[in-house]
């Protein structure tokens, strides 16, 4: 299916955010309403994304490779400030995993304070993007699923 210029770029949005939500892509695509941005999806980019189990808006492999998506060498991910710090202090895949207040005081060591909710969510929000994994433990904690060299944080204005 060939895609209009529109429709590619709202792809390479879809790629760059996902796991997302018809909100976000909502504000970045001006729209009026959840709906529109569904409706444009199913007409347009219907191919080329999918809802994960957790109804978020994701980009099929096929998608990635028409947009020139991140590369064998690589994965490039949009992130809050939050999540890109926790990125730099959370241990990497072959370490011991990390408790969510274990990444809460690495991450305050670093000068910011969220609180214990926000550093869970974010932890959330990374293991949907596929760079945080999620160890069961007698309490969950976490580490990098991919090695930290191998990501490319670009950190979004909030």
């Amino acid at each position: 299916m060939a895609l209009s210029e529109e429709a590619r770029e709202r792809l390479v949005d879809v790629v760059e955010l996902q796991p997302t939500k018809n909100a976000d892509l909502q504000d970045r695509w001006d729209m009026e309403s959840g709906s529109e941005v569904h409706q444009f999806l199913e007409n347009e980019l219907k191919e080329y994304y999918y809802r994960n189990e957790d109804s978020l808006i994701c980009a099929t492999p096929e998608a990635v490779e028409l947009v020139g998506g991140p590369d064998a060498e690589g994965q490039t991910i949009a992130v809050t400030s939050l999540q890109s710090a926790i990125l730099e202090v959370i241990a990497g895949p072959d370490e011991d995993s990390q408790s969510v207040v274990s990444v809460l005081h690495d991450v305050r060591e670093t000068g910011h304070d969220p609180t214990v909710d926000e550093v869970r969510s974010a932890l959330r929000s990374l293991v949907d993007k596929g760079v945080v994994e999620t160890v069961k433990k007698t309490v969950p904690t976490f580490r990098l699923a991919v090695e930290r060299d191998q990501l490319d944080v670009e950190t979004l204005d909030e």
